[in-house]
């Protein structure tokens, strides 16, 4: 299909098509209240600087967010009347320039055939004034227009407004005062003409992965079941149930296949990782071709179920085919953003939030109005696969999934799409609340296999500069920062991401349902990945003479004792270990702490996990030291010797791998014995 943007007939019949209603909580929760309704000023002057250019800027959104401003603060959940209503309480001043009410007008200016938007406002009660504000780039606000109700009775006000001064950034949105009275905002429409082929809305084969999360995934199924506006947009929900515990045995599965009757479809297949799951959804879906678009979810999250109709909305606007990305919020603090989008950035060949954009930002701090940054368009070159809608179109030209288990499956599709022309849009106002990635350190256990060998497989597939770029030296460095922490598992096993790389990409669909079983079962043998819950599992702490001067090494070095450390560190890994550490572990090192330049000063020592679940215990091995070095040295220098040829191998099989096909032959195994029953 043509990736050329479509050019509209100006005699083309226009149809008036909704674009986004208001919309409050679906359960009253006041911790999420403050992203669909604000009471505080808009304190723009507290964040006067540029949009976080400088170390001011970030110094100062730093210390505003350790303050606070308590947004929620004044409103009672009471107040929410509905779904889509609101009371504003006698003498009280809302505002509705919030994440899921604001609407976000340069997105649609950008990417979409929408120019001019009409916004329909129903209120009801004497002496309420509504102030319609848009903002700029910069996060200046502009008071557009204003109404007041002329009596007791419901009123409808529109306010036609151009989209024409969004080129980078900025929202629209609508503030309501009360009189005398309370106020009721029945409710808000944002609309616009639209040609008359884009009227009608597409609709989604939601494909959701679960391994071993019954309960949280069967939730998952009723809550987007159970929302009557939903439920025209949905063609298919697949679950891949990928686990030992089915979803299907959960005590919240029936009413999950009641609401969603023969929408539901569950299949049953190995452990795939996330990559296999999705592709299985994507496949179903291709082959299926009656939906517009499959939307990728994981099943540890909570959906606002308004934000897939908006997806769906958004994208069926677009000017080409487009991927449309939910953000993810903290499931465990659900004011908080974890990022307002992402790119891979290239010298580095690694993922990491668009430029200016500040992480895990609370809402309930600093609200959408009181902060310059987030009125900025923020551009993207892929969206995580825990909420992302693909047209199926883009499916069909540029492939499935890539077979890499987990890690970088979604971020390197969204560079393939790019590559192929199609965009992809974290779009404000579609979100789920995840499970935080803040307690994991996936770059030590099973999974730092993973990250490192999908990394460079998406490198050689994408990267734009020989050798990746600085991938080779900084894998190369991560390795001795990982010796010298005594991490001897990490090590062995990225070796092991590094050699299967090198071996070439036409084994990815063969090793994926048994390479993490022989990674789990080749780190067992390492003490550091021999993890126990229990502290008095592991001998007391002693060491012959205590630290020098009293110093326990949590201090965080300045940059010049970092470069001395670096230089100085590997070498005292050659020196023999101290006797006593053989059988004791030195110190008891917090996970927060568990720093190479910390971890290199000590021959052994018990390691808590990032998760506060377990430990281990570490010890420094002078000869495994040696040999690991020159392993290291000898792969990265092969790495960097055969770049070219594994470009021409993994870019020359992309297609092959990533086909229909190819992954029909390793599901083959599950959809035959499904043919069988």
């Amino acid at each position: 299909m043509s990736t050329t943007a479509r050019v509209t007939d100006q005699t083309e019949p226009l149809v008036r098509r909704l674009l986004q209603r208001q919309i409050m909580p679906t359960d009253r929760d006041f911790d999420v209240l403050s992203l669909y309704v604000d009471p505080e000023p808009a304190a723009l002057d507290a964040d006067k600087y540029e949009i976080g250019s400088n170390k001011n800027a970030r110094e100062l959104n730093a210390a505003t967010m350790r303050k606070g401003l308590t947004t929620g603060a004044g409103i009672h959940p009471d107040q929410i009347e509905s779904r889509t209503a609101l009371r504003v309480a006698s003498g009280e001043k809302l505002s509705f320039g919030t994440y899921f009410n604001a609407f976000p007008a340069s997105y649609w200016r950008r990417w979409t055939v929408v120019s001019e938007v009409r916004l329909a406002l129903t209120v009801q009660g004497a002496g309420a004034t509504v102030i319609v504000y848009k903002s700029m780039a910069r996060g200046n606000s502009q008071r557009v227009d204003s109404v007041s109700t002329s009596g007791d009775q419901a009123e409808t006000f529109t306010f036609d407004l151009t989209l024409k001064p969004f080129v980078d950034g900025g929202w629209y949105w609508y503030d309501v005062v009360a009189g005398d009275g309370d106020v009721l905002v029945e409710s808000a429409e944002w609309s616009a003409e639209v040609p008359a082929d884009r009227a009608q809305h597409g609709t989604v084969d939601l494909c959701i992965t679960t391994m071993n999360r019954p309960d949280f995934c069967a939730k998952l199924l009723g809550q987007i079941g159970e929302r009557e506006a939903l439920k025209p947009y949905l063609d298919t929900v697949f679950v891949m149930e990928q686990g030992t515990q089915k979803v299907t045995d959960s005590e919240d599965f029936p009413y999950a296949e009641k609401v969603l009757g023969s929408t539901l479809r569950v299949i049953e297949q190995g452990n795939l990782g996330g990559s296999g799951g999705y592709a299985r959804g994507q496949l179903e879906s291709v082959r299926k071709g009656t939906a517009t678009y499959a939307i990728m979810m994981d099943d540890d999250v909570v959906c606002e179920p308004e934000g897939i109709i908006r997806a769906v909305t958004f994208g069926d606007l677009c000017r080409r085919p487009t991927i449309v990305g939910g953000h993810m919020f903290n499931l465990y603090a659900r004011s908080r953003m974890h990022s307002f989008g992402e790119i891979i950035q290239p010298w580095r060949f690694w993922w990491q939030s668009a430029p200016n954009v500040f992480v895990d930002w609370d809402f309930s701090s600093r609200n959408l109005r009181s902060t310059r940054w987030l009125h900025q368009r923020v551009d993207v070159d892929f969206n995580g696969w825990f909420m992302c809608a693909i047209p199926r179109v883009v499916l069909d030209e540029i492939g499935l999934s890539l077979p890499l288990f987990i890690k970088w499956d979604d971020s390197e599709f969204g560079l393939r799409a790019k590559a192929a022309g199609y965009p992809t849009v974290t779009f404000p106002g579609a979100a789920v609340w995840h499970i935080p990635w803040s307690d994991k350190n996936d770059a030590l256990d099973w999974q730092a296999y993973f990250h490192v060998r999908n990394r460079f497989v998406a490198a050689l597939l994408h990267s734009q500069y020989p050798n990746g770029g600085r991938m080779v030296r900084e894998s190369r460095n991560h390795q001795i920062a990982h010796l010298v922490a005594m991490q001897y598992s990490t090590v062995e096993i990225r070796h092991q991401a590094l050699l299967d790389v090198l071996a070439g990409p036409h084994k990815l669909h063969e090793v994926l349902p048994t390479k993490l079983a022989e990674v789990n079962a080749f780190r067992k043998q390492f003490t550091d990945a021999q993890l126990q819950a229990d502290p008095d599992a592991f001998p007391p702490v002693r060491r012959t003479k205590p630290p020098k001067k009293g110093r326990d090494g949590t201090e965080v070095p300045t940059g010049r004792q970092m470069t001395i450390a670096a230089a100085l560190q590997p070498l005292r890994q050659l020196k023999p270990a101290r006797p006593l550490s053989r059988q004791h572990p030195e110190a008891e090192v917090r996970a927060n702490d568990a720093k190479w330049y910390r971890l290199g000063r000590l021959d052994s020592a018990i390691v808590s996990m990032n998760d506060g679940t377990s430990a281990a215990f570490y010890q420094r091995d002078p000869a495994k030291f040696r040999d690991l070095v020159r392993r290291t040295v000898e792969i990265h220098e092969r790495l960097r010797r055969e770049w070219p040829r594994l470009v021409e191998e993994y870019q020359g099989a992309l297609a092959e791998i990533t086909s229909p096909e190819a992954w029909e032959e390793t599901f083959r195994p599950w959809t035959e014995s499904e043919e069988e029953r």
